[in-house]
């Protein structure tokens, strides 16, 4: 209990402290490309997620870094608990943004944040709502920006991965860029499989598998690419366990 409530003070304070950051974040170098202005804008939150993470005296280690390309890719992720964003947001290398829920918009300093590093919110109960999230992720894309989903659609709470949606599959065919399929492990030992109630240390692995050309596009179906991410993921989740 103590743990959380440090936890949850440490969340507080730092973000309080973030907003001189979060001001000057806003004035952009128009000199700058895509790529320069992401990496400029993401230096800080990519520090505070790794904070976020430390502070639950967590370890996290990442291997395959090699394996993503350049220009904008869409990230592919299973989805452990609630820190898989702060574990994938610290230690990935490349700047993204990624979809979340649109509750999130009714937290202060945390929805600006999120604004900056290019994030894009969905409601899951509107469905004209997430046709929207699609091809506002495609053009993210498009524009040079690079993204991450969870095609779970939900926390797996460290059990059985749940099977893959596949309309978050469209953003990375409509802007035809490269899947970066990442496995990630860990997350919920430290929340989710303590009822929620306590923030307990763990150990994090993270595993960047090799990209997948947008051109599968041309000989598969989303739902099958879908299919074939998962098995990708599904299986060297199996290794970890190992």
């Amino acid at each position: 209990m103590f743990r959380l409530l440090y936890f949850v003070l440490f969340l507080i304070v730092t973000l309080i402290g973030s907003l001189p950051a979060l001001r000057k974040s806003r004035k952009v170098n128009e000199e700058w490309t895509v790529a320069e202005r992401d990496q400029q804008m993401h230096q800080l939150p990519k520090r505070w997620a790794r904070s976020v993470v430390k502070s639950t005296g967590s370890t996290v280690d990442i291997q395959g870094q090699e394996h993503i390309p350049n220009g904008p890719v869409l990230f592919i992720c299973n989805h452990e608990g609630d820190f898989d964003v702060p574990a994938l947001l610290g230690h990935i290398d490349k700047p993204f943004g990624f979809i979340s829920k649109v509750e999130v918009k009714k937290v202060p300093v945390v929805r600006d944040w999120m604004d900056v590093i290019g994030c894009i919110y969905i409601n899951r109960n509107n469905r004209r709502d997430a046709v929207k999230m699609l091809r506002d992720g495609a053009d993210k894309l498009k524009a040079g920006h690079s993204l991450l989903i969870f095609p779970e659609g939900t926390r797996s709470l460290g059990g059985e991965m749940k099977a893959f949606k596949s309309g978050g599959f469209r953003i990375a065919k409509d802007a035809n860029v490269p899947i970066v399929p990442v496995v990630i492990k860990g997350t919920s030992d430290m929340f989710e499989k303590n009822n929620r109630k306590k923030v307990t240390p763990g150990h994090v692995q993270i595993q960047i598998l090799p990209a997948v050309s947008a051109d599968i596009f041309e000989e598969y179906e989303l739902k099958d690419v879908a299919e074939m991410t998962q098995k990708k993921i599904q299986e060297a989740l199996d290794q970890m366990k190992k």
